[in-house]
């Protein structure tokens, strides 16, 4: 590799500052176009890159009125970073005292900004003597040394910023609110990435141009992601999306006699759209994959509820083409999915639970139950309410079945006379629940009592709960004391709700 390099200096110095100045801009904006990416600043970027026209004309005519000296690098360099600050200061300040959103907002900031800066070298023209062609297109075969060094100096400043400040930004990009929380000054974060941002513009802006350098920002960047799922890794990978992008698109242009920043822009693009198409886990050919394999998990529920209301819980395939509305080969996918998730099991041509497979489905039951008794409560026709519950009964997040139970005041049966199967989720020896779950014949003891319980019941006693009565409205519970004596009490559903069992 050095004797490589060595050769390629010797016989064209200008391919080498070329190589090196392209391979250290291309590192550095791989690098920080990650945290662009994570957080969905994309269009932030591009508003630094076109604002910075006005900073570097600044910069170009403070130079030039006050000391006489033409494109001097640093001075422009700084006019950029200001005017990237001024551009999100005012973007920060709109969005937040204005209903206009963000994006309108970066829109009218950046396109504004960027067109002062055309109006400062049209009226200062005679003074300005900047090339908007290369500009906009880049000049990379033109670099100068002092180009160079700017671009090593800035590449050197903007990695140690990253590496000496990772976990900080890496917890800034994720997790905002918890960064504040630990006492990070996430507004002195974000202007500092900020601040790199724009020194990282402002230089790869002499690579590629000030259009070409957001696709060298966003695409290594966004490929990468495509592919890694942790900022370390996505930071490395990132970076050698950028040089074989670069390095692959510079030699085509010269092949092809184009534009080298062009050209560049366009492979890292090609890169991107492939391993968009090959990713293994969030390419577009995985995703196809997926899909073709998925299955459907109205039809698992539905497959579960014909089995568990066939006799002994035991059914054919023929059995469930004829119950369900699905044809045989996504019903055979889907018998076939459960067997490997070890639901159902083949015994011949029979189907039947496992001991998971058979809780899947009681949960199902369940909420096609409960849905049941709530319809009838809406004063739905009892004709309709099987096939109304049938659609909601796939709505079946513990959560919400748990809060339509208390809320019907946990039912034992639906409208037509079956049994709801008991809340089996939270019905676990040794856990806390409320009196209002239990169910005949469950016993435990009493942790907290509410300040609504009026009979002597206390913390310690034993209870044991019998069948309910008036309609299931009412609880009987038997209380048995520390000492030894038993007393039977009633309580209503909000009493119920106010005293705490662990079960046994």
């Amino acid at each position: 590799m050095y004797e490589w390099l060595v050769e390629v200096h010797t016989a064209s110095p200008h391919l080498f500052k070329a190589l090196i100045t392209g391979l250290l801009v291309t590192t550095v904006c791989s690098v920080i176009g990650c945290f662009i990416v994570l957080k969905r600043t994309s269009f932030l970027a591009d508003a630094l890159a076109h604002s910075m026209l006005a900073g570097v004309v600044v910069g170009y005519l403070f130079m030039k009125l006050a000391f006489g000296k033409e494109a001097h690098a640093p001075a422009m360099l700084i006019g950029s970073i200001v005017s990237g600050i001024i551009t999100v200061a005012m973007i920060g300040f709109v969005s937040r005292f204005s209903r206009v959103k963000e994006d309108a907002v970066i829109g009218i900031m950046y396109t504004g900004i960027f067109a002062f800066g055309g109006v400062l070298v049209s009226l200062f023209s005679q003074y300005v003597h900047i090339d908007l062609l290369h500009f906009i297109v880049g000049q990379l075969i033109g670099v100068s040394d002092q180009d160079l060094w700017m671009m090593a100096i800035v590449s050197v400043v903007v990695l140690s910023f990253i590496v000496l400040m990772f976990r900080s930004l890496q917890l800034l990009t994720f997790d905002r609110v918890m960064a504040a929380s630990l006492g990070m000054n996430v507004i002195l974060l974000d202007y500092m990435l900020t601040t790199c941002t724009a020194m990282v513009v402002v230089t790869g802006v002499q690579v590629v141009g000030v259009i070409q350098v957001v696709g060298l920002l966003i695409a290594p960047a966004a490929t990468a992601y495509l592919l890694c799922d942790r900022l370390k890794h996505m930071l490395w990978v990132s970076a050698m999306f950028g040089w074989t992008g670069f390095l692959a698109g510079y030699f085509l242009s010269e092949a092809y006699n184009v534009a080298p920043g062009a050209m560049i822009v366009v492979t890292l693009t090609a890169q991107f759209l492939l391993v968009f198409l090959v990713a293994p886990r969030y390419g577009l050919l995985a995703d196809f994959q997926r899909r073709l394999k998925a299955i459907p998990q109205q039809v698992v529920e539905d497959i579960l509820g014909v089995i568990l209301r066939a006799q002994g819980e035991q059914c054919e395939i023929r059995d469930l083409v004829e119950h369900t509305e699905y044809k045989l080969e996504p019903i055979r996918k889907a018998v076939y999915s459960m067997v490997k998730k070890e639901w159902l099991c083949f015994e011949g041509d029979v189907i039947s639970f496992t001991a998971e497979g058979r809780k899947h489905a009681r949960r199902l039951l369940r909420a096609h139950r409960l849905w049941e008794t709530y319809l009838q409560h809406l004063g739905v026709a009892e004709e309709e309410l099987h096939e109304r519950a049938h659609v909601l009964e796939h709505l079946h997040d513990e959560q919400a079945v748990d809060y339509l139970d208390d809320k019907l005041g946990h039912p034992l049966t639906d409208p037509h006379g079956a049994a709801i199967p008991e809340d089996f989720e939270h019905l676990v020896s040794g856990e806390v629940m409320t009196l209002a779950i239990l169910r005949e014949g469950h016993t435990g003891e009493v942790v907290s009592v509410g300040h609504l319980i009026v009979d002597p019941v206390s913390v310690g006693d034993r209870v044991s709960v019998g069948a309910r009565e008036n309609d299931s409205e009412i609880w009987v519970v038997t209380v048995e004391k520390p000492d030894g004596q038993f007393a039977k009490h009633r309580f209503n559903h909000e009493e119920a709700d106010d005293i705490s069992i662990r079960l046994d």
